[in-house]
């Protein structure tokens, strides 16, 4: 079991966005086994690979007692009604702030072997999907807020 140290707001690892996976090899499948390892703690749902500075379109969940991954994802489908619940990130710490986010999503991309694979979700699964392929976009949470959210999430990461 190897549990990856997470990269915090700062390292460039976050802000660049990944490259596709092209090999479904050994590489990947350590990776992946990785990810799973890192998400499998308390509190954690969802670690992208740039999170423990690998930059490469891959991500692990855990959500209601599930870990599962996603290789290369790509959201294809998200619902005209949204959630506006308070949001957190591993690379973030301490900082939660109300983010806008579709109440469901669909993403579709392959499994640790190659294999096409279709995720969906509603809540928290919607929520992880597209926070980690946000990741995978070189993006965090404090990206997708506005106004006063966003200011209160700014002060609070400048004062911490």
């Amino acid at each position: 079991m190897t549990i990856r140290p997470i990269r915090e707001l700062g390292d460039p690892v976050l802000r660049t966005p990944s490259d596709p996976v092209r090999a479904f090899d050994g590489w990947l499948a350590a990776l992946v086994r990785d990810l799973e390892d890192t998400v499998d703690h308390p509190g954690r749902a969802g670690v992208a690979a740039p999170q423990i500075g690998v930059n490469v379109r891959a991500f692990s969940y855990n959500i209601d007692g599930v870990i599962g991954h996603m290789v290369n994802p790509v959201i294809v489908e998200r619902s005209e009604e949204i959630q506006d619940g308070d949001e957190g990130c591993l690379s973030v710490p301490g900082i939660w702030a109300p983010t806008v986010r579709a109440l469901r999503c669909v993403a579709e991309g392959f499994d640790v072997d190659g294999k096409p694979l279709r995720l969906e979700g509603e809540g928290l699964m919607a929520r992880c999907l597209q926070h980690e392929v946000d990741h995978l976009d070189g993006k965090v949470f404090l990206d997708r807020l506005t106004g006063d959210a966003r200011k209160a999430a700014l002060r609070a990461l400048r004062d911490r």
